[in-house]
């Protein structure tokens, strides 16, 4: 999986828990938490999204790898690099 295809699943992600939220502006550089009204369910949804659609395992200890759009697509490259979108 390419990491515009990752962006792209993590946007769908962030557009079933945070519908109300624009993600058109969103900064791959600025946190999550700082753009959207996330909480830590909010975040663990995104975890377990993953974790259903692509078997992926995200250890807590690297849930700071996930605060940006582009240290998300990062963290993931190598863990999704056989997946399909």
């Amino acid at each position: 999986m390419s990491a515009d295809q990752i962006r792209q699943v993590i946007m769908k992600i962030l557009c079933r828990i945070a519908p109300d939220n624009d993600l058109t502006a969103l900064k791959d550089e600025v946190p999550f938490r700082e753009q959207m009204e996330l909480d830590s369910m909010d975040f663990l949804d995104i975890v377990m999204e993953l974790r259903k659609a692509y078997r992926v395992q995200i250890p807590e200890e690297d849930y700071g790898f996930l605060s940006t759009m582009a240290s998300t697509v990062q963290y993931l490259i190598p863990k999704l690099q056989t997946a399909t979108a």
